[in-house]
């Protein structure tokens, strides 16, 4: 069954307490159904923005995109999740990840951890937020019962099978680590990832929802110019740039059915945006809309 589209946009740009709360204001006119704050040093404390963030707002969910395990206790990590979801009216879905930028670490104090163990202390507390919330006596409470919805991302083997046994929502990134930096997955091996995490998910009883942060939105009529700008961090040639999930180019009418065929090829059905996206993919979420 075809999910319907949500869409959320991730708030990567700091600002004054009044710019905050008028550009969440401006993500729920826009059409926006969740306002994501992410998880980097250097960027806006998560849970205060999302608080703000509800304050201003009255429709949206609020969400972390995604917190990096490392950074927080479980106990305190339960704490700060059950207040903003009881201040908000149960409107928080809680995102979370492995943490990827060592530089962030290390400045953390923090020992940056190999890939299997970083999952493994992704899995560990999860498994402690699902005893805390379960246990009555742990206060405070949150508005949604037991826990708010549980987003995991990634596109390791190891990543995609926590998400399918543990998350309401799956999030794909859409790129991979290299010795290089971070490198772009082709549609084909979009194909793979999505269909290792099909593997994984077998035998759930509901499945989850699927999210793809789109990394860049560019409405034009010429789709080919839009890119060419790209293609040196991208290291791909146009034809390639073109096919990348994660970028969405062309009018209005040409970037909501890619995105509808990626829906149907992949089962991406919320879709996120970075915030500098924010006013150019509005007309593309009404476009969407119902579809």
């Amino acid at each position: 069954m075809t999910q319907p589209f949500r869409f959320g946009v991730n708030m990567t740009t700091a600002s004054g307490g009044d710019g905050w709360r008028a550009r969440c204001r401006r993500a729920e006119e826009l059409g926006y159904d969740v306002i994501l704050v992410p998880d980097h040093l250097g960027m806006v404390a998560p849970f205060p923005a999302l608080a703000a963030a509800a304050e201003a707002t009255g429709r949206v969910r609020l969400g972390t995109f995604v917190l990096n395990a490392a950074f927080w206790n479980p106990a305190l990590l339960a704490r700060e999740v059950a207040t903003v979801d009881a201040l908000s009216g149960g409107r928080l879905e809680l995102g979370l990840g492995t943490g990827y930028v060592r530089e962030e670490h290390e400045r953390a104090g923090l020992a940056f951890l190999p890939p299997g163990e970083r999952v493994g202390l992704l899995s560990r507390t999860v498994a402690e937020l699902d005893r805390l919330f379960a246990d009555e006596a742990c206060a405070p409470r949150p508005a949604q019962s037991p826990m708010p919805p549980l987003l995991i991302g990634g596109n390791g083997d190891r990543m995609l099978r926590l998400a399918a046994e543990r998350a309401a929502i799956t999030a794909f990134t859409g790129a991979r680590h290299t010795p290089d930096g971070l490198r772009p997955l082709t549609a084909g091996e979009l194909d793979g990832r999505v269909a290792a995490y099909r593997g994984f998910e077998a035998g759930r009883a509901a499945p989850a929802e699927l999210n793809l942060l789109l990394q860049s939105v560019a409405v034009t009529p010429d789709r080919r110019a839009a890119v060419r700008g790209l293609l040196p961090r991208l290291r791909l040639d146009e034809d390639e740039a073109l096919e990348l999930p994660l970028l969405a180019v062309g009018t209005v009418r040409q970037i909501a059915d890619q995105l509808r065929a990626q829906r149907e090829r992949y089962g991406f059905s919320y879709l996120t945006v970075l915030d500098p996206c924010m006013e150019a993919f509005g007309p593309v979420i009404e476009e969407l809309r119902g579809g």
